[in-house]
Order: C-alpha cells, then sequence, then structure tokens
C-alpha cells in the first residue's frame, strides 16, 4: 500500500513518530522537516516509489496528503 510505504519513509527520515504521520500533518510544522530534510525525503520518496518529483512540484508539497496525492497522480 502506497500509504503505508510513504508513511515509513517520512518516520525513517524524519525520525518523527508514526502516530504524528497523518494526511493533515504537515511535513514542516508538525513533523519537524527543515529545508534539509525536506530534500532528503524527497529523494527518499524517489528511491521508495520510483516516481521522481519534479522540483517544481516538491515545493507543492506540504502536507502528507500532498504527498500521497501527487504520487498516486504519478503512478502508473
Amino acid at each position: 500500500m502506497l500509504s503505508e510505504k510513504v508513511r515509513d519513509v517520512i518516520v525513517e527520515t524524519l525520525g518523527c513518530e508514526a502516530e504524528a504521520v497523518t494526511p493533515e500533518a504537515s511535513l514542516e510544522e508538525d513533523l519537524g522537516a527543515d529545508s534539509l530534510a525536506f530534500v532528503e525525503l524527497v529523494i527518499a520518496l524517489e528511491d521508495a516509489t520510483g516516481i521522481h518529483i519534479e522540483e517544481e512540484e516538491a515545493s507543492k508539497l506540504k502536507t502528507v496528503a500532498d504527498v500521497l496525492a501527487y504520487l498516486k497522480s504519478k503512478q502508473q
């Protein structure tokens, strides 16, 4: 399941609790992703899903729901 994979990547990359990774959670404010951690998260998500995330699109990803929606839209 994509959402479980994304949750696991977020927990591993950002070092947050799995319970904190909810669709409405802000990557920056709720989960603690600073600019460097965000870049690391994008790379980890690309590696885990095989989906390239364009830099312009990455800047629009503010919540877990945004990440899931983007990845689902790019799934083949």
